[in-house]
């Protein structure tokens, strides 16, 4: 087992400098680290995956990253023209911008959750029920479900025709999104929507029982034990549990308490609550989609060097916990949820900014990357340390320090056993100096309307560029870390 010892040393100008010591026995047992919260990103709104903007996010955030899935809601949207009836008021279904849209996600080599949502306007019991979003989609229950499970057919059909089912069985199908909020409109809530979710979920089923769905989709991981039960008491299928949590969620919210939880630990204890929710019910088995999540927003946080040690820290707390694929919202700013964003770089979800510019937690996600897909044990709360495929250590460092609060440098010294005691090791960080796009965009004047040439210029400036390289010294390794630095280090085999 590794050993940690902490002291704080008193530095002659005054200042108290925390140290740390942490061990590393290279040969230890490990166990396996899939990369989970890497799996799947999520975005805006179906529409948005046209636009060459978000391609070219999807495309610089797939490089970075491998991801696999994208989430995106609003399938059905008017927008995209599948639903309309003619003028005897029969159904006609329009698949032209779906396979546009599924087209583009596929030859860049990723796969759609396909969220089942929302409303078409002429399908929806009430057409004024629009949610306040910018792009106003309709939140109403179906004027008719015959309808609605024929759209439903007649949409996976085309989807199976288009793509084959081979392909097709390879995606997710997620019933709805939020609808324990104002996402939706069916009255009341809970047992209107697990009667969607069964009509949407037997149609699919239908055209194919390869087709794998799932749901509640609920925010802060509501509803799991009363969804699980309707669907084994009503034989209603089920492939996997979706559900939500964010670390600004509040603890209330989550989990039903008073309990004071750091918002740096809600999303974890928050998985490892629906995974035991999962396993006390009829289906155990059940693989989780964590279909929603990010750090808090507060003060803009999402565009700061913060967001990377809250990523690592939020792997090393969901490691282990069974979470199939955790979907942090979103991987682009190409995002309309409140209209059009009025400015770069303004605390909005994405990986990259309007513009496509390479925001830290873009880097942070590269650096975390490079983990091993076997974890080492360690008792640290601020170091993961994995083997890669290879047979060498890759290990991410960091110190996190929480939006709003004052936090001081540290000097980690790590302590090796079972490599060579002098080593190469390779470096990478994202701090306030690396990978922090903020200090050049200020530098910049924080113009509204960036040219190309100033994204490139952005990109160019804060590009981690080429690991430093040092070498153990006797087995050991120091390194200095400024408050929300993430550090990534590897040493091979």
């Amino acid at each position: 087992m590794a050993v940690l010892a902490l002291e704080a040393l008193l530095l002659p100008t005054h200042c108290i400098f925390a140290q740390e010591r942490v061990e590393i026995h290279a040969q230890d047992q490990t166990t396996p680290l899939p990369h989970f919260w890497e799996t799947m990103f999520g975005s805006g709104r179906a529409n948005l995956t046209l636009r060459e903007s978000y391609r070219e996010d999807l495309r610089a955030v797939k490089k970075i990253t491998g991801f696999q899935y994208v989430r995106f809601h609003a399938i059905l949207h008017d927008e995209n023209g599948v639903y309309n009836e003619d003028e005897h008021g029969d159904p006609v279904y329009n698949f032209q911008y779906v396979d546009q849209i599924y087209d583009g996600l596929l030859k860049n080599g990723v796969r759609p959750v396909v969220e089942i949502s929302f409303m078409p306007k002429k399908l929806a019991a009430n057409p004024d029920a629009l949610h306040p979003f910018w792009y106003k989609q309709n939140v109403s229950p179906p004027k008719s479900m015959e309808r609605w499970d024929d759209l439903i057919r007649h949409f996976a059909q085309h989807l199976v025709e288009r793509y084959g089912i081979a392909e097709v069985s390879q995606w997710y199908f997620e019933v709805w999104n939020e609808p324990n909020i104002d996402f939706w409109g069916g009255v009341p809530r809970q047992r209107s929507y697990f009667e969607l979710y069964a009509h949407t979920a037997r149609a699919l089923k239908e055209v194919s029982p390869r087709l794998r769905v799932g749901g509640p989709a609920t925010a802060a991981a509501a509803w799991v034990p009363d969804f699980l039960k309707f669907a084994s008491e009503n034989h209603v299928p089920v492939d996997f549990v979706s559900t939500h949590g964010y670390a600004d969620d509040t603890v209330e919210d989550l989990f039903g308490t008073h309990e004071q939880v750091p918002m740096d630990d809600r999303v974890c204890r928050a998985v490892a609550k629906v995974k035991r929710e999962i396993k006390a019910s009829a289906m155990p088995g059940l693989p989780l989609l964590w279909t929603e999540w990010n750090v808090p927003g507060e003060m803009e946080a999402r565009d700061t060097i913060y967001v990377g040690p809250a990523l690592a820290n939020t792997i090393r707390e969901c490691a282990g916990e069974g979470v199939e694929a955790m979907s942090f919202w979103t991987f682009s700013d190409v995002f309309e949820e409140n209209g059009p964003i009025p400015a770069p770089l303004t605390g909005q979800f994405g990986l990259r900014a309007e513009g496509g510019i390479n925001k830290p937690s873009f880097y942070a996600f590269a650096l975390l990357h490079q983990l091993g897909d076997r974890l080492l044990p360690n008792p640290a709360k601020d170091v993961l340390v994995t083997k890669t495929a290879e047979g060498g250590l890759a290990v991410a460092a960091w110190n996190l320090v929480d939006p709003g609060e004052q936090g001081a440098a540290r000097q980690m010294t790590l302590v090796f056993d079972g490599v060579r005691p002098d080593a190469p090791v390779t470096i990478q960080r994202v701090d306030e100096d690396h990978g922090n796009v903020l200090k050049a965009y200020a530098a910049m004047g924080r113009p509204v309307y960036l040219t190309t040439a100033q994204v490139e210029e952005l990109n160019r400036e804060t590009a981690l560029g080429p690991p430093e390289e040092r070498r153990l010294d006797h087995g050991r390794l120091t390194l200095d870390l400024g408050p929300n630095a993430l550090v990534l280090m590897k040493i091979a085999r």
